[in-house]
């Protein structure tokens, strides 16, 4: 047995005799039941290092039905790991689910419409119980904070690594460091230039959700610092010390199975994300960071259609809602479904409850101890719980 299974064990076994000790009945969470029970909580207490893989605009269906055009995806890497079959997107289009994923701001109009414009929010006013920005824009105010800014201030490292940023440094906006290009996004008012790909370059801004918040691009130096290129991934991962708690990874639009075929002329679709999977995947799984308390999570950022699981909001407070409907014409961005890998999960887990993207929001900011942000703080909102860590 290994030293991470005898801490989750250890820990779990010291709760449950807690929990046993305080209350003379109770319920059991087994499969399809979530909670931050026992022994889930004793787990994500122990993992260190998360990595985050978005790929991009399919359903359920389409990517774990049979036959799959990614079996790397939708039946090799479920077997060594957990398949979560009700995890959600929380709206359309692309922008508003990863600017959600990393900070519990609900859609706008203008990130339904992927921000071809990146026009400001008016004004830094906030509403509600989750503290969801008013109004309409595509550049936060630096008032309103990230994952990654969370992460800092709690003495954390963390990292978006971006497929192609800053192959062309004009297209993407980005600046040059040490480390590569680094800090890809439009100046405030200005126009989206990475909207379409191109052949040696396919970066797309609207796939990083911190490049949306002053919170992280007003300091140069700390958003060059975070916002890098994928060049510097293999060498990060080579020891622990130098891996980021969070890990954030956005393939290019080929890899990531938007385009389909690829400006390149590769194929691209889901085929495209199996490979693109296949070679990045056990290169994580093999780092001495994945080995000691690991965990990754491979979903995608909208589905086709807009069914929603958890009560997702159009970013209001009761009276002023930002958008009709988080999905455009519907509730949310379609099920997705998503895998997750660790040492600390039972190969070929199945969960069943419901989940989306606030979900994993909410599980980063328990595994870190940090207080949950913007929608990620709803009470409907669970983070994974012992149906995929029991």
């Amino acid at each position: 047995m290994g030293r991470t299974w005898r801490c989750v064990l250890a820990v779990a076994l010291a709760l449950v005799l807690a929990a046993c000790t305080n209350s003379g009945s109770g319920t059991r969470a087994g499969a399809g039941v979530s909670g931050s029970g026992p022994v889930a909580t004793a787990v994500l207490r122990t993992i260190r290092h998360v990595w985050v893989i978005d790929l991009e605009n399919l359903g359920y269906v389409q990517t774990f039905g049979s036959p799959s055009a990614d079996p790397y995806l939708a039946r090799t890497l479920p077997r060594t790991g957990a398949l979560l079959k009700n995890y959600y997107a929380i709206g359309h289009s692309s922008a508003a689910n990863y600017i959600a994923q990393v900070s519990g701001q609900a859609p706008d109009l203008a990130t339904q419409a992927d921000c071809p414009l990146w026009t400001p929010f008016p004004a830094a006013v906030t509403a509600g119980p989750y503290h969801q920005v008013l109004g309409e824009g595509c550049v936060y105010p630096a008032a309103v904070p990230t994952l990654g800014n969370q992460l800092s201030d709690a003495g954390l490292g963390w990292a978006a690594y971006l497929q192609d940023m800053g192959n062309d440094p004009v297209r993407d906006h980005t600046t040059a460091t040490a480390r590569g290009p680094a800090c890809g996004h439009p100046a405030a008012w200005a126009a989206d230039r990475t909207n379409r790909a191109a052949k040696a370059d396919q970066y797309a801004v609207r796939h990083d959700g911190f490049a949306f918040f002053r919170a992280v691009t007003a300091n140069q130096a700390f958003c060059a610092a975070h916002l890098l290129s994928t060049r510097p991934l293999p060498g990060d991962l080579a020891r622990a010390s130098t891996t980021p708690a969070f890990s954030f990874i956005v393939p290019n639009l080929c890899n990531d199975g938007h385009d389909s075929p690829c400006v390149t002329g590769a194929p691209g679709g889901l085929a495209q994300a199996n490979r693109f999977l296949s070679q990045w995947v056990p290169k994580i799984m093999a780092a001495p960071a994945y080995q000691d308390g690991g965990l990754i999570v491979i979903t995608f950022d909208e589905g086709s259609d807009a069914a929603a699981c958890c009560g997702e909001t159009s970013g209001l407070s009761p009276a002023h809602p930002n958008v009709p409907e988080p999905g455009k014409n519907g509730p949310g961005g379609g099920r997705v479904g998503a895998v997750l890998l660790s040492p600390l999960i039972r190969p070929g887990t199945v969960s069943t409850v419901d989940y989306n993207h606030y979900s994993l929001l909410r599980t980063v900011e328990d595994i870190f101890g940090l207080p949950h942000l913007g929608d990620a703080a709803m009470p409907q909102v669970r983070s994974f719980g012992s149906d995929v860590f029991g």
